[in-house]
């Protein structure tokens, strides 16, 4: 009866909390991602990101991130905008349009661990967001959320692909839902037709280090590699192309997050405005934003490298 009663209290809470999908997974080791994963990092995939060859352990078993782990809570947020970017603008990932998702949907699952222990009791959990070793879309895949398609997104046949994903490791014995098991990509090879630098491989490989959101976003080097010039379609920060040609994607729903409300100056200044905002100007401006990330210095690099 408490196992019943506790996981309808954690889907309740989950859609009071503004998460549009709830879904739950037995904890255990995911010894067939733990294969893949090696053959990807193998490969040399990860490129200049190190941190993905960390941890790997820690991937492949949330019972060694969270001794005593029995669920892996999966949770998503959707964050497609109502507005977009004038078509004269450099690009922006569209996730990166209103605050960091990072500190958003961190409230929330500190918030929703409170309610669970003010309500069940004083249980053993931590909550993840994009920021620690977790496979979070094999999760998402094991707690029915949707299938994992050729542009290595999570899908579901509801909303597409706009969404974050945010995982939930707790020792609370909870009732499972059923895996995701069927692939509704089909014979549909538009995301890999449409990647300007090659970066998506058949089998749902997707090789990080030729990706324009792992140049825009994640090289910190002063210099982009010259064999990228002019494949970059403008995108200056991210790049939306698999998603945007994804036939799922046309059943998007626009976001009620309030905190992803674009950033009126992501919609609207002109490429040369971002040429000559200050580093105080975007300090002040995007001291909220995933734009952070990159940094002034990284802003300035990538629009120098698609304007010329």
């Amino acid at each position: 009866m408490n196992k019943l009663k506790h996981t309808q209290f954690i889907k309740l809470t989950s859609a009071q909390l503004g998460f549009h999908y709830c879904g739950i997974a037995k904890a255990v080791q995911l010894d067939d991602d733990a294969r893949r994963l090696e053959s990807w990092l193998q490969q040399g995939f990860q490129g200049n990101m190190r941190y993905m060859e960390n941890h790997f352990d820690l991937r492949t078993d949330p019972r060694k991130l969270v001794p005593g782990a029995q669920s892996v809570i999966t949770l998503l947020l959707n964050y497609f905008p109502s507005q977009h970017q004038q078509n004269i603008a450099p690009k922006i990932s569209k996730y990166a349009y209103g605050k960091d998702y990072h500190d958003v949907i961190r409230d929330k699952l500190n918030h929703f661990i409170h309610l669970i222990k003010e309500n069940i009791g004083n249980i053993n959990g931590r909550g993840f967001v994009d920021s620690a070793p977790v496979l979070e879309r094999s999760w998402a895949m094991r707690s029915g959320a949707g299938w994992i398609g050729k542009n290595g997104n999570l899908i579901t046949k509801q909303q597409g692909s706009y969404f974050f994903i945010a995982t939930l490791i707790t020792d609370l014995d909870l009732i499972t839902d059923d895996a995701f098991a069927k692939d509704y990509c089909g014979t549909c090879t538009k995301c890999i037709d449409s990647c300007p630098t090659d970066a998506i491989k058949n089998n749902k490989v997707i090789d990080g280090s030729r990706c324009i959101s792992y140049f825009t976003i994640e090289l910190k080097d002063a210099i982009i590699p010259n064999e990228m010039k002019n494949k970059f379609e403008h995108w200056m920060f991210g790049c939306d192309i698999c998603q945007d040609v994804c036939p799922w994607n046309r059943f998007s729903k626009t976001t009620d997050e309030i905190a992803f409300t674009p950033i009126p100056e992501i919609l609207n200044l002109s490429t040369k405005e971002w040429e000559d905002m200050s580093e105080e100007a975007f300090k002040k401006i995007f001291t909220a934003s995933p734009l952070k990330r990159a940094k002034y210095k990284g802003i300035q690099r990538n629009l120098r490298f698609i304007q010329t």
